[in-house]
């Protein structure tokens, strides 16, 4: 055993380890549900024995036979499932295998098991949002209510959406396996799409004391790194690497020492992370020649114009106000609307930001969410009327369920009310 880790160790490598261990008890069963279970099981063992005892020899290792173990005794302890129990016995040998190769390096072939997770997730019998939310569960680590949160739905709707996808999987009868690499394109659009909300969760969590989650952030730019290594030609795939890096890279500026939020106009912006903003305009500016355009290109590209102003005052609004007039063609999305209305009032003044805001009131999904709130009590701030902003600022705080924008919020609101 290692000496005892940090608790923040034992959570990163759990939230490393569990898409690889998911991957091989999949491998052995084909069973996504059980498979699942047994994993959490075995992740919620870890994070007690570790904390305590220190890590194992073989973190990966120690998962995948505790996993096992937890798998074989339940189809043991249930008649009902003999037939599977007679398999666990055929396929003893093969059990052995996986368990003499189940250390901390993958097998040849299976270098990123969180990458053939992700892929598999988006299986060809769910409908794209299902697979979305089980991918979020299996290799992001999300919790439910931060799915939900992502969705704009509630809570209960989508633990129903993710009890319904492995019911659907089971049902289906298409093996649980790792795609053919010309199934691959079928399934990119619902693997970027998670990859980017895991990102956005990352970046800006929806619930909790803490800002950001670096972890999930780091993850989906690994994934994404990984996704590009397999499919570099492919422009949105070059476009949501690209967005990550551009907008991680203002990560250690979007808050204070004491963990309170910096909004992007007053950051240090000698603290953004010059190496990534190169490397992600790169990756844009190669991407949007190739051919046909996609929304992650586009929202790549405003975020380049962002983080190549020297400072707020030299950001190109403008521009910025034609990508995302762009971007809301192709996308049935009220962020977008709600982004474009925000350049808008940037190039026009805040009561064209706000008339544009009348658009979004009668959208359900922005009906509760608090950056409706936010943005406009931003446009009563820009036009002078403290009262309107002072309101919409406390209602935009009763709204969210983060810690850091709520404090923010009512620091905004009580600072107006304070001139």
């Amino acid at each position: 055993m290692a000496a005892i880790p940090a608790s923040t160790r034992v959570d990163e490598l759990l939230r490393e380890l569990a898409p690889q261990a998911l991957a091989a008890v999949l491998r052995r069963y084909r069973d996504f549900e059980a498979a699942e279970d047994a994993v959490q099981e075995a992740l919620l063992a870890a994070s007690v024995t570790w904390r305590r005892n220190g890590l194992p020899d073989s973190p990966r290792g120690w998962l995948i036979q505790v996993a096992f173990r937890r798998l074989t005794d339940e189809v043991r302890s249930q008649k009902a499932r003999r037939l599977r129990e007679e398999a666990v016995a055929v396929d003893a040998e093969r059990e052995e295998e996986l368990s003499a190769s189940a250390g901390d390096e993958p097998r040849a072939g299976e270098s990123d098991d969180a990458l053939l997770v992700l892929f598999m997730c988006c299986h060809p019998a769910l409908t794209p949002p299902s697979a979305i939310a089980l991918t979020l569960r299996a290799v992001g680590g999300l919790t439910t209510a931060e799915i939900a949160k992502a969705f704009l739905v509630p809570e209960a709707t989508m633990a129903q959406r993710i009890s319904r996808a492995k019911q659907t999987i089971q049902a289906s009868g298409v093996p649980f396996q790792r795609p053919a690499p010309t199934e691959w394109p079928a399934r990119l659009k619902s693997v970027l799409h998670v990859l980017y909300l895991i990102f956005n969760e990352g970046y800006t969590s929806s619930i909790g004391p803490d800002l950001q989650r670096s972890e999930l952030a780091n993850e989906a730019i690994r994934l994404a790194r990984a996704v590009h290594a397999v499919l570099p030609e492919d422009g949105e795939v070059a476009g949501l690497l690209a967005l990550m890096l551009l907008t991680d890279a203002r990560r250690l500026s979007r808050t204070t020492e004491g963990g309170d939020l910096v909004p992007l106009a007053e950051q240090d912006r000698t603290r953004w992370d010059r190496q990534a903003i190169a490397e992600g305009v790169r990756l844009v500016t190669e991407a949007l020649p190739r051919g046909a355009i996609g929304p992650y290109q586009l929202q790549a590209a405003i975020a380049a114009c962002h983080d190549e102003a020297a400072r707020a005052e030299d950001t190109d609004w403008p521009e910025i106000l034609a990508l995302y007039g762009l971007l809301e063609r192709m996308s049935d999305n009220p962020m977008v609307s709600l982004n474009r209305a925000v350049a808008l009032a940037m190039v026009e003044g805040p009561a064209a930001g706000l008339e544009r805001l009348k658009a979004l009131d009668g959208d359900a999904r922005l009906a509760d969410h608090h950056r409706l709130d936010a943005v406009r009590a931003h446009f009563f701030e820009m036009a002078g009327d403290r009262g309107a902003a002072t309101f919409h600022y406390r209602r935009a705080a009763e709204r969210t369920d983060s810690i850091p924008e709520q404090r923010y919020l009512l620091a905004r609101a009580a600072e107006l009310e304070a001139r």
